[in-house]
């Protein structure tokens, strides 16, 4: 036990010191400050006193911090500053969520809509990845794995700080991620092998009047250059996971805060039935992709919910390549930035009462943008070259879902539910009481 106390004190010591004489002997004279950092701030361990809560409690103490630092805020994260065409399988995935919503309809009973949502999603994800459908039994393999992935974000996350000393402090925990990855790969190596194995026949049989491109395709067929090989095993089953992961979470996110604000109010909703109504008439069985794009008022329903509730609060954290002057603050080279993205959305100076669920905002003359090109408002996928490739892809299936779910359904709240519209911050930003509705089909 005291060789363990000492190694540790002898580790701690020596980081200490080494950030010490960083700070004393550094020969960089700062020109403009860094912007102002939340107290306390120490040697080498920064702001993590600060955050010693949990990774998911960063939003809320920014926002906090934010109204008496100013709108750029400096975290140290120890000596770093981190600063602030398959419509085929879509109709494929809207029977499958379609029908289990009927069954629930039957029953009478409320539905957790979440838990249908993310199923559809990840049936279509899977779909997309492989290029094929997956039994039930392999969709159910691959949802446990994502959850547990997600679930562990948090967790994982602090494994990429000082991976030499976490190794040590948190052995199990990095045991714990290489099983996960290990099972992972159980579950997804015999998809890509099937998939390159049916793709070279194919090759062999000169057959491509069925096919279809999948994700996995690009990856076998991505070669490194400066490395000149190709995608290893372990690297395309970490990129097809992150392709699922992102896709399904997100967009099943975004898709409940849709769904919970139409049954919340429910004007809202027989205007949007009103407008599918007079696009593709009555006696139609399933709204279109071809139809979406004459349905403005349905893309200023999806655009305000990515406003109101957008799944991520944050961009993914990119990093700057030189000392950049950013608002008078200094923004040293390799430090870490990042935006809080629900706030420009919500930003009172932008959006009038910017809290309250308001379509029509999207319904001028001007043609909005959100990929940041003309100006910033609002930033959901992010934007510039960062931003997220994903961007059309969502928001088709979003208008597609919605415009379905709609046209099938009458969505109400249980009696005397309010619906609350209050977060908890998981992988995305979810509500924090699920969506429980009652739904009756509508009559044709």
């Amino acid at each position: 036990m005291e060789t363990w106390f000492l190694f540790l004190l002898t580790i701690s010591i020596s980081l200490l010191l080494k950030a010490f004489f960083n700070l004393l002997f550094s020969s960089k004279k700062l020109l403009y400050p860094l912007p102002p950092s939340p107290p306390p701030t120490f040697p080498f361990i920064g702001n993590l006193l600060w955050i010693r809560k949990s990774f998911f409690h960063i939003e809320q103490s920014l926002r906090h911090h934010s109204r008496s630092l100013g709108p750029i805020v400096t975290l140290y994260i120890g000596r770093r500053p981190s600063i602030f065409s398959y419509s085929h399988a879509r109709k494929w995935v809207l029977d499958i969520l379609i029908d289990a919503l009927q069954q629930k309809a039957k029953s009478g009973e409320s539905v957790e809509v979440l838990v249908h949502f993310r199923y559809a999603m990840l049936c279509l994800l899977a779909f997309m990845c492989f290029g094929d459908k997956l039994s039930q039994q392999q969709i159910k393999e691959i949802e446990a794995l994502q959850r547990r992935a997600v679930n562990g974000f948090g967790r994982f996350g602090v494994l990429n700080f000082w991976p030499r000393v976490t190794k040590i402090l948190l052995r199990k925990r990095w045991e714990q991620l290489f099983q996960l990855r290990k099972e992972r790969e159980d579950v997804l190596i015999p998809l890509l092998r099937a998939r390159k194995k049916g793709k070279d026949k194919r090759l062999s049989n000169k057959e491509s009047d069925d096919y279809v491109l999948a994700y996995v395709d690009t990856l076998l067929d991505l070669e490194l250059p400066e490395e000149k090989r190709k995608l290893d095993e372990a690297e395309m089953v970490t990129l097809a996971s992150e392709f699922i992961n992102a896709g399904t979470d997100t967009t099943s996110t975004a898709l409940q805060w849709v769904m919970a604000n139409l049954v919340k109010y429910p004007h809202i909703q027989v205007r949007l039935l009103d407008e599918i109504k007079q696009i593709v008439g009555d006696g139609v069985e399933d709204i279109k992709e071809e139809d979406l794009q004459k349905m403005p008022y349905l893309r200023a329903v999806i655009l305000e919910g990515l406003r109101r509730h957008p799944p991520a609060h944050f961009v993914v954290p990119h990093c700057v390549t030189e000392d950049t002057i950013l608002g008078g603050y200094l923004i040293p080279k390799n430090s870490t930035i990042n935006f809080m993205v629900a706030d420009m959305g919500w930003d009172p100076k932008v959006w009038e009462d910017p809290m309250a669920f308001k379509p029509e905002r999207f319904l001028g003359e001007e043609v909005f943008d959100i990929t940041g090109s003309r100006e910033i408002k609002m930033m959901p996928f992010g934007v510039g070259r960062r931003i997220c490739p994903g961007l059309g892809l969502a928001l088709l299936h979003l208008e597609y879902f919605v415009a379905n779910l709609i046209w099938k359904f009458e969505w109400k709240a249980m009696d005397g539910d309010e619906i609350s519209l209050e977060e908890k911050q998981e992988f995305t930003t979810v509500m924090e009481t699920p969506l429980m509705a009652y739904i009756s089909p509508r009559k044709s």
